[in-house]
């Protein structure tokens, strides 16, 4: 299997969405059991294709956008097997030219370490994903702390969902996730005690913005991305964060799929949120930089 290294002309891409989602793998497996798909459709009211790696990076090709790609492994959750991250891997490899790929490892796995490494040395991940919420864990447990350990001295970040989900909204008891478990003040003592990792709080941190803030304020080593939600409905206070004292360390990511780049830069123009010497950090620098994109 080809290891993936970075290709991207970072002068010739326009913006770097950091929030894309490989929903389905080359046989069609979905990345969430079926009726988890469904109801996070009618969440976001979007009945759109899930399409596949390949088609994804063509798709952001054309928009020249890199993107940062990844899937969320909950198999003890969900009891549904995920789409693989070294395969996620490898497509990115085939399309290094616009693709970034982040790993996912269910932290409730006995091997869950095992599995950072190995995507690490053999994959050559820039990244992984957690999600809170979906994957039943507290990010602030210090059972966990061997696998951030782990991908600090790997040296790439560490993405974690914050604030609301439109996974399991409208099911019965939400399907049973916990939105407590996704409160960006979970992450604070996480960001102390790693001083070393890079922490992405991803969207908008609803109902906990403010912590979201605070946490990003206080803990450098912070980033906030800006997926998840239509920038028409950002919170006044992340949009004065971001055109101001936060600019150098928050992201555009649209949460492909279920929201489009094109959807969502349509939709931060129109509402004219963030300054003109602002937004090339948002779309592009910023990013370039966590990454290590420059060269």
């Amino acid at each position: 299997m080809t290891r993936y290294a970075p290709t991207i002309d970072v002068d010739g891409i326009d913006a770097i969405d950091t929030h894309v989602h490989i929903e389905v793998d080359a046989h069609g497996h979905s990345s969430m059991p079926a009726e988890l798909s469904e109801a996070a459709s009618k969440y976001f009211s979007t009945s759109g294709p899930r399409p596949d790696l390949d088609s994804i990076a063509q798709y952001y090709r054309e928009r020249k956008t890199a993107a940062v790609v990844f899937t969320v492994d909950a198999q003890t959750q969900l009891h549904h097997a995920p789409v693989d991250s070294a395969d996620i891997a490898a497509g990115a490899a085939r399309n290094s030219d616009i693709l970034i790929p982040y790993g996912s490892v269910d932290p409730r796995r006995p091997d869950a370490l095992d599995r950072i490494r190995r995507l690490v040395d053999d994959s050559g991940v820039r990244g992984f994903k957690f999600h809170p919420t979906v994957q039943g864990f507290d990010p602030s447990d210090e059972q966990f702390y061997p696998l951030y350990a782990a991908i600090s001295e790997a040296g790439v970040p560490a993405l974690f969902h914050t604030g609301q989900t439109g996974i399991g909204a409208g099911m019965p008891g939400g399907y049973g996730f916990r939105l407590a478990l996704s409160n960006p003040m979970l992450l604070d003592g996480v960001a102390a005690d790693f001083p070393d990792l890079q922490i992405i709080m991803a969207h908008p941190s609803v109902p906990w913005q403010d912590e979201a803030i605070s946490v990003a304020t206080h803990k450098h080593n912070t980033w906030i991305d800006l997926s998840g939600w239509s920038p028409k409905y950002f919170p006044a206070e992340l949009v004065r964060a971001a055109n101001s004292f936060l600019r150098e360390r928050v992201l555009f990511g649209s949460d492909f799929p279920l929201i489009t780049p094109d959807r969502w830069i349509a939709d931060a123009e129109k509402a004219a949120l963030f300054k003109p010497e602002v937004l090339p950090g948002i779309m592009k620098a910023n990013a370039v930089r966590l990454l290590e994109l420059g060269g």
